[in-house]
């Protein structure tokens, strides 16, 4: 078998490989997007029935094309989305390869560029970028041993209330997957725990905007770095059911049992932190703060922007945070499986180059990496707090690909001597 040869090797076909191919599309620069299942496969595959965007059709999209379907405001389910993202790329004719695997790549010794092994056979580039995002792995903390006699689920695997087994189920992790399948369980009839650790929860909509509207116009999506002790901050927000407001006290109101972080399990009994009401606090503190921002931003412009005081209202702390549960049988609940929204993991095993530190985190800056030729995007906080979202992504591509542009000028450039 004879071996490929590009320009650029694109590793990814979701929405960063397809952001990666437009830009180098539009400088003229050859490419291949290499995509080991369909395009945007995650959203297809690795999501729950009911999901849908966490941002309103108008935002959390490329700038180029809206939303075929969902109206500006709306909030696009799974499959739009993957379809979305397919549509773009027809109309760009990114050059996607789906269903081939990159198994390793490595530098060519004595010569430029590198070499990719692939399921489809090997393909050799003088530039690499590593577009196959966040979601990479399930975690799954090794807290309750697989032969516990329960069900374990992570967030990826989850579709359905019907899909689990009958009785209470405890779902780990309050992020938006978190307590968006807590609820969804919740309305479903099931006995609902929920274990909440420190997170942040914006508002839905303020005065007549959405959050991402707010959180662009003061800036914050702009942010180079996570608040220093907030690298690991969840962010609790909503787009079911037209989009609300995540409450933790609204859902204990409702029924929902909330403990703190779990931290241990034993002969059945799962451990939680006593943290509950420090972890709702300073959620609640994290909404009052944006609200104030948002405020100052309406009075200092003179926006005619409505004032909503009942944004400020909340529930009384409930019980379950007051007097927390730190212990739980689970048997004797009646729990009958555990949903783990506990994020993901990095998986590089295949990108065999010196890119990574001593834990095995990529080394880049704004995606350009230690390794001469390599390049990382859609990662959290590539260059700013968007930069793992639809639009962030699109507009950290075009940085790569002017980057690549200028390489590749230093490349082609033949001096006197030559």
């Amino acid at each position: 078998m004879g071996i490929e040869t590009t320009e650029v090797l694109v590793v990814g076909g979701g929405q960063a490989g397809i952001a990666m191919s437009e830009h180098l599309g539009a400088l003229g620069i050859g490419h291949l997007v290499l995509e080991r299942g369909r395009i945007a496969e995650r959203w297809r595959s690795q999501r729950w029935d009911s999901l849908v965007a966490n941002g309103p059709a108008w935002h959390d999209r490329f700038p180029n094309m809206a939303f075929a379907r969902s109206g500006p405001d709306d909030f696009p389910g799974k499959e739009e989305v993957a379809d979305y993202l397919a549509a773009y790329a027809g109309r760009i004719e990114a050059p996607i390869r789906s269903g081939v695997e990159v198994t390793s790549l490595r530098r060519n010794a004595g010569r430029p560029g590198f070499r990719a092994e692939t399921s489809a056979g090997p393909v050799e580039a003088r530039f690499v970028v590593a577009a196959t995002g966040p979601f990479q792995n399930p975690v799954i903390p090794p807290l309750v041993p697989a032969d516990a006699g329960i069900a374990q689920l992570h967030s990826a695997e989850y579709r359905n209330p019907a899909q689990l087994p009958e009785g209470a189920v405890l779902v780990v992790g309050a992020g938006s997957s978190g307590s968006q399948i807590a609820e969804e369980l919740l309305q479903a009839g099931r006995r609902v725990y929920l274990a909440v650790g420190p997170h942040e929860r914006p508002p839905r909509r303020y005065r007549g905007r959405d959050f991402t509207w707010w959180l662009g116009v003061l800036g914050k999506w702009d942010a180079t770095t996570p608040p220093a002790g907030a690298e690991h901050v969840t962010i609790a927000v909503s787009g079911a059911h037209g989009g609300h407001t995540v409450d933790f006290r609204d859902l204990a109101a409702r029924g929902m049992v909330l403990t703190g972080r779990a931290t241990g399990y034993a002969d059945g009994v799962m451990r939680f932190a006593p943290d509950l009401a420090q972890s709702i606090a300073a959620g609640d503190a994290s909404l009052m703060a944006l609200l104030d921002e948002a405020d100052a931003h309406v009075a200092r412009n003179g926006l005619d922007l409505p004032e909503e005081p009942q944004a400020r209202a909340l529930c009384p702390m409930p019980a379950c945070a007051t007097d927390p549960l730190t212990e739980l049988d689970l048997a004797e609940a009646g729990v009958g499986a555990i949903v783990w929204a506990t994020g993901f993991a990095q998986d590089f095993g295949w990108l065999q180059v010196d890119a990574f530190d001593d834990r095995g985190r990529p080394k880049h800056q704004r995606g350009v990496s230690a390794e001469p030729g390599v390049y990382f995007l859609g990662l959290p906080w590539l260059s700013r707090r968007g930069s793992s979202f639809i639009w962030g992504v699109w507009h950290d591509a075009k940085y790569l690909a002017d980057q690549i542009a200028i390489q590749r000028g230093y490349a082609a450039y033949r001096g006197a001597a030559e």
